[in-house]
């Protein structure tokens, strides 16, 4: 971009001087300036691409009264776009340091809500991939977090009605609820409860803040939530409590060593999920389903729908038990590797922008034969479930 008006200048001068019409092109050259700021913006560029028009008039081409009036014209011009350019530049430079400090700060605080995964909680190992669907977002209606509690390692998988920027208030207030929950209460239903309580919370907050007349109908009804809430518990065991959501994969550590277990990816599918939140209220009595029993080395996959519902151009959704078949193939890659094998093979299925965000969260169970050394027992006043 710094050689750009220096062949912009050469270009005019050749054609100046070797066109055969006798036609006047050398008023071409008041546009360096401005070639020079539209490319890169320094105000440096902008004084050398006019120099450089000043010195190309010095050669002579045609001669004349009217030439050295046309001359002293360009030279005018020149100057007159140089002045322009130059203002141009720094408002825009500043214009530009604004917008990357905004980012700077939105980045920072999406990165807060849905916060990085630790690499390892209490010997499980973690890794986490997501897109959002929303321009400028790095974050949406899907979320997810991993915890290490005394009750074990609690997991939140979730996914809110819409996507990009409109969904992440609800987002939020459920991530917020959850990492406060699991470190309170005992029994998981009672997490699910408190998220239950934190999302209308949130809606009947958000209705009353938004202006009479604003939007219309006010009412929640189409308002909901899928949430999939999991707890790893000391000697591998999985519990789960569904609403909506889609049920994990299961991908064995040692499928030769187990053949009831299977060699490739399974759905783990105990009983049919409870309705979304918000949809209707939570049963009188909830009770944790009995998932799986992690052997070490055994991997479970969460998402949200925006993986099973993505389409290529034909229309056919993404097979996700074959892309975790072939990302899982040969030795056990890392963790971070398996995710992000899957959501390579899923961008090229759509081949393009996502329509939905998506989220992967993928554990494993590293923890030797007995309960690992860095959890912590539940008190002794703690009843589970």
């Amino acid at each position: 971009m710094f050689v750009l008006p220096g062949l912009w200048v050469l270009a005019v001068v050749l054609w100046e001087l070797l066109s055969p019409l006798g036609t006047q092109f050398i008023e071409l050259l008041a546009a360096t300036p401005a070639i020079a700021c539209a490319g890169t913006g320094r105000r440096q560029c902008v004084l050398l691409g006019g120099a450089c028009a000043l010195l190309a008039l010095v050669p002579p081409g045609a001669s004349g009264r009217a030439a050295v009036s046309g001359r002293i014209g360009t030279c005018g011009a020149v100057l007159a776009v140089v002045a322009a350019s130059y203002l141009i530049s720094g408002r825009t430079r500043r214009l530009t340091g604004e917008l990357e400090r905004a980012r700077e700060v939105a980045i920072t605080a999406q990165t807060v809500l849905l916060r990085p995964l630790p690499p390892r909680l209490d010997g499980i190992a973690l890794a986490s991939r997501h897109v959002s669907a929303g321009e400028g977002a790095l974050v949406g209606g899907d979320l997810y977090d991993a915890l290490g509690t005394r009750y074990g390692v609690r997991v939140l998988m979730g996914d809110v009605r819409g996507h990009g920027l409109p969904a992440l208030g609800t987002a939020a207030a459920l991530l917020g609820s959850f990492r406060d929950a699991a470190h309170d209460e005992a029994r998981l239903p009672d997490v699910l409860r408190r998220l239950e309580r934190a999302l209308h919370r949130h809606l009947y907050e958000r209705d009353q803040r938004q202006p009479a007349g604003a939007g219309g109908d006010r009412s929640d009804a189409e308002e909901f939530a899928t949430v999939l809430l999991l707890e790893v518990r000391a000697e591998g065991e999985v519990v789960a409590l569904n609403c909506g959501h889609p049920w994990p994969h299961r991908l064995s550590g040692d499928p030769d060593g187990d053949p009831a277990r299977g060699p490739g990816p399974a759905v783990l599918a105990p009983g049919d999920p409870l309705p979304p939140l918000g949809v209707f209220p939570l049963p009188a009595e909830l009770s944790p389903l009995p998932l799986t029993r992690l052997l070490p080395g055994d991997v479970l996959v969460l998402h949200t729908d925006g993986v099973e519902d993505a389409r290529d151009a034909t229309g056919a959704f993404f097979p996700l038990a074959g892309a975790l078949a072939e990302a899982a193939r040969g030795a056990p890659p890392a963790l971070a590797t398996l995710v992000a094998r899957v959501q390579a093979a899923l961008l090229r299925h759509t081949g393009g922008p996502v329509a939905d965000d998506f989220a992967l969260l993928a554990l494993r169970n590293d923890r030797g034969p007995g309960p690992p050394a860095a959890s912590r027992p539940p008190r002794a006043l703690v009843a589970g479930p």
